[in-house]
């Protein structure tokens, strides 16, 4: 939390005396600041609850189970159109034919299969929490859900993982695609690796990951930015603006309720793992100071996906995962009817 704190507000004093260690070498792992396989495999069951309803057509070149823009044989008629040179005949509409007295071929919608790739942020700004959990462990945990969500339709699942370094998931189908995910979650939100046994090391970019997204999610994908998004600026929405013109997007935002609303009127030490300051929110200029830079911070993205038109929402570490999900990106059918007749699923 101090990597932005510092550069913004006045009042946080830097001590560069004192050491604090994230985490005793020797303490135990918990489920607070850590994820484990078996968790995250485990949220395969809460995944039958979502429902990832699509907003438009996928475009890539393999059979699946979402309908395609590209025209041609397949399940679902589509329309019927007059009868070009090079159409194969055996499309031919005969009942429109007669009754326009012009040959027409029938058109149908083809299924594609639409490749769905996670952008997960594990940089600095994402190891603090201060309700249940750290953020990173919370980005993990969504990432996974959604991935045991779409895989249940076969989509193939890909990924770009960031903290120290960027890591590639090739696209792989089905449970395949989620396990590779999940393992990589687990080893890349460790907060011990990710903090203090590489802490010299410079931490990539989003602008830098976003543009080496552009040539990971081919045209007709289904892409999850998943991050707190503090490193944001003018160059984003060049990024953004050219990844959305082939691939459909959906931004998540990490939060803490600490960055919604300044803390009781206290002074707090924070770290950053090695140094040491001071949090004074006694005074009101202090913790005016504090409600506007998130302020700004939450209206200047808001602000950029409205303009790019992504679909953005919020997800606290304070909130139920499964719950905030289905309000934002729909509940399970299943569950959905259930909801009308008055049941309850399970």
């Amino acid at each position: 939390m101090s990597n932005f704190l510092t550069s913004t507000l006045g009042w946080f004093k830097r001590s560069d005396a004192r050491q604090m260690p994230l985490a005793d070498a020797d303490a135990s792992v918990n489920a607070a600041t850590h994820v484990s396989l078996d968790e995250l495999i485990q949220l395969q069951q809460q995944a039958r609850k979502i429902d990832l309803t699509r907003r438009s057509y996928a475009k890539s070149s393999s059979t699946g189970a979402h309908r395609s823009r590209f025209r041609g044989r397949g399940m679902d008629y589509q329309e019927s159109r007059i009868y070009q040179a090079g159409d194969d005949i055996r499309n031919m509409d005969w009942r429109v034919t007669a009754r326009a007295g012009k040959p027409h071929t029938k058109l149908y919608q083809e299924e594609r299969e639409r490749p769905v790739v996670f952008l997960v942020d594990f940089n600095p700004s994402m190891f603090f929490g201060s309700t249940h959990s750290l953020k990173s462990v919370l980005a993990a945990r969504a990432a996974a859900l959604l991935g045991w969500a779409v895989s249940r339709k076969g989509d193939r699942i890909g990924a770009l993982i960031i903290n120290q370094t960027h890591h590639e998931l090739p696209p792989r189908m089905g449970k395949r695609g989620v396990l590779q995910l999940i393992r990589e979650l687990v080893n890349h939100s460790d907060p011990k690796k990710a903090l203090l046994e590489l802490p010299e090391k410079k931490h990539e970019k989003l602008n830098d990951e976003l543009k080496r997204l552009r040539k990971i999610a081919r045209p007709g994908s289904l892409v999850f930015l998943i991050s707190d998004f503090y490193s944001i600026d003018e160059d984003t929405a060049h990024h953004l603006r050219s990844l959305s013109r082939h691939c459909d997007i959906q931004a998540i935002q990490i939060v803490d309720p600490l960055e919604m609303t300044p803390p009781p009127p206290e002074q707090y030490y924070v770290t950053d793992g090695k140094k040491v300051g001071v949090l004074d929110t006694r005074s009101k200029k202090g913790r005016e100071n504090y409600q506007s830079f998130f302020d700004q911070h939450h209206q200047q993205l808001r602000e950029l996906m409205r303009k790019q038109q992504i679909p953005l929402f919020q997800l606290s570490t304070s909130d139920d995962l499964l719950l905030t999900i289905q309000q934002n990106l729909g509940q399970s059918r299943q569950r959905k009817a259930s909801m009308l007749s008055g049941k309850a699923v399970a």
